[in-house]
Parts: structure tokens; sequence; C-alpha cells
């Protein structure tokens, strides 16, 4: 038996953000069936795992985690954040252009400068649960099985942020 009172129900986490935890990103979410206006944010991402101890009393090293996180924002950072899965939006790419229209809207983005993201809207949420599976996927890949669980929170100005858990069983 543990000496531990809370065994089997005790959990540890460990929180990354900063500095290098961030993306700035131009896009126009959709909102019932209107288009935002094109614009853009300065992102700031924070991320938190929970999970047990390794045999050497880690749950993650600090900078695997930020290293982690800071690849996925950098997918993004300095890109137009595409709503490719889109039902209100008109995209096609062509000639090098990912072209987008909505009504009497017309846009020309140059496809290096384009993020394509797999998702219905670009909101904070759907951001998030975007980071979300990046950093789980480097986290699974790189062996880190005593996690349990993932959190990923993006914050589009100070005080507005969205974020996304899940269990990673």
């Amino acid at each position: 038996m543990s000496d531990d009172p809370g065994a089997g129900l005790a959990t540890h986490e460990v929180e990354v953000r900063g500095v290098r935890l961030r993306f700035a990103a131009a896009h126009m979410a959709t909102i019932g069936a209107e288009l935002e206006p094109l614009h853009g944010h300065n992102y700031a991402v924070g991320c938190r795992v929970e999970g047990d101890l390794t045999g050497d009393s880690w749950v993650i090293d600090f900078a695997a985690l930020k290293r982690l996180c800071r690849e996925a924002c950098e997918e993004l950072d300095h890109h137009f954040l595409l709503q490719a899965r889109s039902p209100l939006l008109d995209l096609r790419e062509e000639g090098g252009s990912w072209i987008v229209s909505y009504g009497e809207r017309l846009y020309r983005f140059p496809a290096e400068e384009v993020a394509a993201l797999p998702l219905e809207n670009t909101t904070a949420e759907l951001i998030a649960r975007w980071l979300w599976e990046r950093v789980r996927r480097g986290l699974r890949e790189g062996g880190h099985e005593q996690i349990r669980r993932l959190a990923v929170e993006v914050e589009e100005m100070p005080g507005q942020s969205a974020s996304y858990r899940r269990d990673l069983g």
C-alpha cells in the first residue's frame, strides 16, 4: 500500500506559455452566414499536460513541451489561416494561389503564405483544437506515454481566449 493518501487519484501537471509560443496570422472567420473582414491577431498559446511522473520524476521536460508547441505555432506564423473545409466560402487553388470568394468579395493569396487548415472555420476554438492535434502527435512520436491529458489555449488578444482539452487515452 502506498504512503500517499491520494495515490491513484493524484496527477501532476506541467504548463508552458511565453514569448516564443506565439504566432501572428491573418484570418476571416464566418459568423452565422456572414464573413468577417480580413484581419489579424498576435496569438499567444499555452499548453498544459497532466500525467504520471516518469522514473526520474518528470511528467515532461519543459523544453520538450515548449518545442512541440513552438513547432506547431511556426506552421501558422505570418500566414493567412484558411478554413479549407468552410461550407460558406468558395475555395480553389490555382496557379500558385488560393482564390477565396464569398458573395461579391474575392481574394487571391499566394499559396506559400496560406496555412490551409482542415477546419470549417478559423475560430480560436478550432485553432486550439488544430494545435492540440499537432502537439498530441509530437507527444506520441516522442514516446511520452505517461501523459494522460493535454490542453491547449489560444489567446487572440489579452483577456480573450479559447481552449481545447481532451484525454489522450
